[in-house]
């Protein structure tokens, strides 16, 4: 058994470590000394609020965010600490959005043209100009995510713009990239120190808040995936990059949003050299995840995962989520009942923590116990598996009616319904063929 650390200051992992620790390895996770995450993992894992005493006591840090801390991260690598990750050189091909395009178009990879700015007048003449539709993007680490938008028009463009300069919005680099039709699907493989290992993973984000793409992004509300030995789109657009990724010194998860045009062209849109939120927890229901993350760079772990099943997981919130904006004490305690037996093994906590509270029954001569509760308005993904998109749909929802919590909880009701019309035209190009409907 190992001894691990894990780097994760916005207590976005605690399923990572939890995990690890129900297998037998001993762990310490260090999440940053802040209110919104003061009681992530509480009574869960030792968590702890500075990582560097711990550096020289772990056998392996594994990193869980590839913003903060980086440059430590290099430095720890160079006196020979075993750290899975991101490093500074693969984490510019995320936050540097033009970075990561010319990395595919130095390799032969066709790409969606964009432009650069820094200066919201300069766009809004821009797409004056040429009349055309546009995709927004952040374009370096200090981009706000609201600059992330899809317009629907030339005029809805213009008018966002607009609105961003007004609210002073602008805090970095963004890029207008042209607007093309087509189906999103993500393709993602675990680098080891040596090349890619293992089968790839195909997967499906459901961005929106509400059903039907509605409301405000959210990172991820859930996934769609599954893991297949043969792969047309990472043949296509990650395995002619593993040795300029090798190059960057990244080990662990790497992944590569696309759209495949109408044309049946498939087009990198952004890259994540990180787990994904909550693509990683989903990833966990087949396989497991401290041995893939650990088989990147010691041989005495091995990489294996269930493939052709699907894998759909959900992720449950409490309000405000996703604008974080009340206080702690109102999104931390709250019980969630449900949590026992089988179930537990199709929940991933996010924003949790162990605490004492009623239980869900009568009150006469009930004292309190210790339970599941929030630890955040973030609060867990529930998944479930199935040979098709539908199985596997099914089984999620009927575990999630299983789970209470006051507060009124929230979770898409449609993770996976759009494949119905997306997987068709995919599979018509000869994409995804190992996801099946029904």
């Amino acid at each position: 058994m190992a001894r691990l650390l894990f780097i994760d200051p916005n207590g976005e992992g605690l399923d990572l470590s939890w995990t690890a620790q129900a297998n037998g390895h001993k762990v310490k996770h260090f999440i940053k000394d802040e209110p919104k995450s003061l009681n992530i993992g509480e009574n869960i894992v030792p968590v702890v609020r500075d990582f560097k005493p711990y550096l020289e006591w772990a056998d392996f840090v594994v990193l869980c965010d590839n913003v903060l801390y980086m440059k430590d991260m290099d430095r720890a690598r160079e006196n020979g600490v075993e750290v899975i990750g991101a490093t500074s050189a693969s984490v510019r091909l995320e936050l540097d959005r033009s970075y990561g395009q010319e990395l595919f178009k130095k390799h032969g990879i066709e790409t969606i043209p964009y432009k650069t700015f820094e200066d919201y007048d300069d766009a809004i003449k821009y797409v004056k100009a040429t009349d055309a539709r546009y995709v927004s993007k952040p374009d370096d680490d200090k981009g706000d995510k609201a600059l992330s938008y899809v317009s629907k028009s030339p005029a809805d463009m213009v008018y966002m713009l607009e609105r961003w300069k007004k609210n002073d919005k602008l805090h970095g680099r963004f890029i207008l990239q042209e607007f093309v039709g087509g189906q999103e699907i993500a393709v993602g493989g675990w680098l080891s120190n040596s090349g890619f290992i293992g089968p790839w993973c195909e997967n499906f984000e459901f961005k929106k808040l509400m059903a039907g793409d509605l409301g405000p992004n959210t990172g991820e509300m859930g996934t769609v995936l599954s893991y297949v030995n043969e792969s047309a789109l990472a043949e296509a657009v990650l395995a002619p990059l593993q040795d300029a990724l090798l190059r960057t010194g990244h080990t662990g998860y790497v992944d590569v949003n696309c759209i495949v045009g109408d044309n049946g062209v498939p087009y990198p849109l952004e890259f994540t050299m990180r787990f994904g939120w909550p693509t990683a927890n989903i990833q966990a229901a087949l396989e497991d995840f401290t041995e893939s993350v650990l088989s990147c760079v010691s041989k005495e772990y091995d990489f294996s995962a269930v493939t052709d099943t699907i894998s759909i997981g959900a992720c449950i919130a409490i309000p405000d989520f996703p604008y974080s904006h009340i206080t702690r004490k109102d999104v931390t305690g709250i019980p969630i009942y449900g949590l026992k037996g089988r179930i537990l093994n199709h929940i991933h906590p996010c924003q949790m923590m162990r605490c004492k509270s009623l239980p869900n029954n009568s009150l006469m001569g009930v004292e309190y116990e210790e339970m599941f509760a929030t630890a955040g308005d973030y609060v867990m993904v529930v998944t479930a598996l199935g040979k098709t998109v539908q199985a596997a749909r099914e089984t999620l929802y009927n575990r999630i009616e299983r789970i209470s919590i006051p507060n009124s909880p929230m979770w898409r009701t449609d993770i996976g319904y759009k494949l119905q019309t997306v997987l068709p035209k995919l599979q018509g190009h000869g994409f995804a063929k190992g996801c099946k409907l029904v």
